[in-house]
């Protein structure tokens, strides 16, 4: 025992990560930081057997993120039966590209060539572009069947399974009407060119900062005609695909009416706590919803950190194009006590909110059915009163007869979300007897109400600061199409790696599948995460 610790390192640790700038006789660091994970490719336990003072040098050039693996150690385990030091270099190989594991010294030669350098750029269309303490930075999307776009994610891949909670890289020889269903998204920050006076050469122009990865997911879109001639609300809907089978023209998955799935999203830790996840998440809704063929934006088990990023994006977009001035809990619209007392009525929630209004908004934002419900519940809450949401169902026991309108809106604006809970979690909550159903329940809405008023504060926060994004919330990993997929009111791993895929889950506020309609088949062979802002 004693022997196997003394042995053995901490892969975290002795795996360092550079990213490099060619010079004019050899690289330097533009930073250097450790991976987050090591499981994937070390093991559960993220240890490596069979050296003392280990390094893993793991190096890229900081453009177009060539790499390059150097280890190092003092001494190595001597063979002993079947007891042997790591092939690490083995190891590495189902990660890397072969070119990866060339000499330093000849992949130093390789990648200090300035003229490539120089006239290097992103592949892809610039999207957009946006300064951040006085520093340039560019975002670009390309297709997957591009075969620039396919050699940087060959090259960075790794990168998802040492910074992304369960990530899976992306299967790259998939038949080309697969990889045409993915598009990438990378942020780059547009460099100021250094010239080497002894060679008079110039350095590249660009470092990469991050990308993000998302995929489209066909999905039938069946003719739906409007509920009535006179209706006000407009379907906001592509148009339809009519075509005969077999076709007489070749169909491409980018003229076809689908779902587009976030999936790998990720930024590097030394541009974190930037802001640059919020461009990144910013520019890919922009970028979806100008595709006619986009019929809802998703993203499969999103941890409770890009929850919080996907939240406060979407709610300042819904709140600045005019969205939530259209939504309002409508108590006029209730019966009278009187009236309730007559007929013994229950409580008509549906006649609280327009539906029809709220379905033509969220296939207008192109915003999945439980995302939209949950924003509309935190604008809803957003209206009423401090002083009756602070004071808790205490104020509550007149009911829908309370004279403050605030507590009215509050025990309105709660049954709603009782509603919610309630029917998403209908067989589970019929087993119990009713007074456990309705604890549960209650018990439900308390987290929900307490996860949407810190939601709440980070509005606040952000108010008037349009680019801050809310300190802490820079990790975040989510699972695409991944398994043993968990429930909850923000579903995926909680970051620690004893806890791996046990987070918390709340009874009665299940987290619907944003892809409800995908299909396994779907899924198969196209597991992927998220991190960083």
């Amino acid at each position: 025992m004693a022997d196997q610790e003394e042995w053995s390192t901490n892969a975290n640790e002795a795996l360092q990560i550079s990213m490099l700038m060619p010079g004019p006789d050899s690289t330097y660091a533009l930073s250097t930081f450790s991976p987050r994970f090591t499981y994937p490719i070390f093991g559960e336990e993220e240890r490596i057997f069979g050296y003392q003072g280990l390094r893993i040098h793991l190096r890229f050039t900081s453009y177009d993120v060539q790499p390059n693996v150097e280890v190092t150690y003092d001494r190595k385990f001597k063979t002993v039966g079947d007891t042997k030091a790591l092939d690490i270099e083995k190891t590495l190989r189902d990660w890397l590209p072969s070119d990866a594991f060339d000499e330093p010294d000849s992949y130093n030669r390789r990648i200090i060539d300035f003229e490539t350098q120089q006239s290097w750029k992103p592949p892809g269309e610039l999207l957009h572009s946006y300064n951040v303490n006085a520093r340039n930075f560019e975002i670009y999307c390309g297709e997957l069947t591009d075969p620039a776009v396919q050699k940087l994610i060959e090259r960075m891949q790794i990168f998802i399974s040492l910074f992304i909670e369960g990530g899976t890289p992306l299967d790259l020889s998939d038949q080309e009407w697969t990889l045409a269903r993915w598009r990438v998204f990378f942020v780059y920050e547009k460099l100021r060119p250094i010239s080497f006076p002894t060679t008079g050469n110039i350095s590249s122009n660009y470092s990469l900062a991050g990308y993000s990865t998302s995929y489209r997911f066909i999905t039938y879109q069946p003719h739906t005609p409007p509920s009535s001639p006179k209706s006000n609300h407009h379907n906001h809907q592509p148009p339809l695909q009519t075509f005969t089978l077999p076709p007489s023209t070749p169909l491409h998955p980018t003229s076809l009416p689908a779902r587009s799935r976030i999936s790998q999203f990720l930024i590097l830790p030394p541009f974190q706590n930037s802001t640059h996840g919020t461009h990144l998440l910013k520019t890919m809704t922009i970028t979806f919803l100008s595709d006619p063929h986009t019929t809802e934006i998703t993203v499969e088990d999103p941890s409770e950190a890009f929850d919080d990023l996907r939240d406060y994006v979407d709610f300042a977009r819904l709140s600045t194009n005019g969205t939530f001035s259209q939504i309002r809990l409508r108590l006029s619209s209730l019966p009278t006590q009187q009236q309730k007392k007559r007929t013994h009525a229950l409580v008509p929630t549906s006649r609280l909110l327009d539906l029809p209004l709220l379905a033509s908004l969220r296939s207008q934002n192109k915003l999945a059915p439980r995302q939209f419900a949950r924003l509309v519940e935190l604008h809803l809450l957003r209206q009423i009163p401090p002083h009756s949401r602070q004071g808790g169902p205490a104020r509550l026991t007149q009911r829908g007869r309370a004279t403050d309108e605030g507590d009215r809106m509050y025990y309105y604006w709660r049954l709603l979300v009782k509603q919610r809970v309630y029917k998403k979690s209908k067989d589970l909550l019929m087993q119990l007897d009713r007074a456990e159903r309705v604890q549960k329940v209650e018990d439900t809405l308390g987290d929900v109400v307490g996860d949407y008023e810190r939601l709440l504060r980070g509005v606040e926060k952000r108010k008037g600061m349009e680019e801050e994004e809310e300190e802490g919330h820079d990790w975040v990993s989510m699972m695409v199409g991944g398994k043993g997929k968990g429930k909850g009111e923000g579903v995926s791993a909680s970051g620690g790696k004893r806890e791996r895929g046990k987070r918390k889950t709340v009874v009665g506020d299940e987290e619907d599948d944003d892809e409800d309609d995908d299909g396994d088949e779907e899924r198969e062979g196209k597991r992927a995460r998220i991190e960083g802002d």
